[in-house]
């Protein structure tokens, strides 16, 4: 299937009035889509294999090799490429100076059925997460590390969110990403391998760097202001704490994540 090219100059435009829509959280899940700006991340989903649906391309990007690599390769998937104006553009992602490009994706519709646990040796799993950078800032972290993808617990800030895919620099589209409670990932990781480690500043926490990990190991990491419930961190198979030689008495929960994925790849690499 061969998609097409067009044109669109009329900021009223009914396609326009939809997609600037996706900025909301309730279009975005009526929709099932949601928005990505810049060559960066449109190109970093293109090389997951990941093509927009509607892709908006600016007079300033058209000329540059990757849009066109892009544009080929949306219109070869079924997409529509759309040249448009700075001003749709602007209207489309909510910013003055607005990226070249603005693609419009589907959603995957990704189910702890549907993980193979197996297929990474590191999982990050974070609960009631609430920052959109945050969560973009531990996809990365994940895409870095070779993890599987990340599990949200509760109620997570939307990692669709205009927010959350911008501070992902596109590991939205090389991570899995999984929603789901507490009630069904625990029952989930108990039917399988999988060792969960759970950062805890608790008295039977011991030094993360003390610990030998079991592949696939599942960091949890807990809420930015409140960390973990007592029997979420009850419930891992080992608590785990940092160092702090500060004043402060705990790391942000992003960077919390990547010094355990770190530390659990290097125990890997030696």
């Amino acid at each position: 299937m061969t998609g097409r090219r067009s044109q669109i100059e009329s900021l009223s435009n009914p396609l326009v009035k939809r997609m600037r829509l996706l900025r909301e959280k309730r279009h975005r899940r009526a929709e099932g889509l949601f928005l990505a700006e810049g060559l960066r991340i449109a190109t970093e989903a293109r090389e997951a294999g990941v093509f927009p649906a509607w892709l908006f391309l600016g007079p300033d990007g058209a000329a540059h090799p990757l849009a066109q690599a892009l544009v080929a390769d949306t219109m070869a998937a079924g997409g529509e490429v759309i040249d448009t104006t700075a001003a749709i553009l602007s209207k489309l992602s909510g910013k003055d100076n607005p990226q070249t490009i603005v693609g419009i994706y589907a959603e995957p519709a990704t189910t702890l059925a549907a993980i193979d646990r197996n297929a990474a040796p590191i999982w990050l799993v974070a609960e009631r997460l609430r920052d959109p950078g945050n969560l973009g800032t531990m996809l990365r972290t994940g895409d870095a590390v070779g993890a599987g993808g990340l599990i949200l617990l509760g109620d997570s800030t939307d990692p669709y969110g205009v927010e959350a895919v911008r501070a992902s620099m596109g590991a939205i589209f090389t991570q899995r990403l999984v929603q789901a409670r507490w009630d069904a990932f625990l029952p989930w990781l108990r039917s399988g391998q999988g060792e969960l480690v759970a950062t805890w500043l608790g008295d039977d926490s011991v030094d993360y760097q003390a610990v030998r990990y079991a592949a696939p190991t599942f960091i949890l990491v807990g809420n930015e202001s409140q960390g973990l419930p007592a029997d979420y961190a009850a419930a891992a198979d080992v608590r785990v704490k940092m160092p702090m030689l500060g004043k402060a008495d705990s790391l942000n929960a992003a960077v919390a994540a990547a010094v355990m994925a770190y530390e659990v790849l290097n125990q890997r690499r030696r």
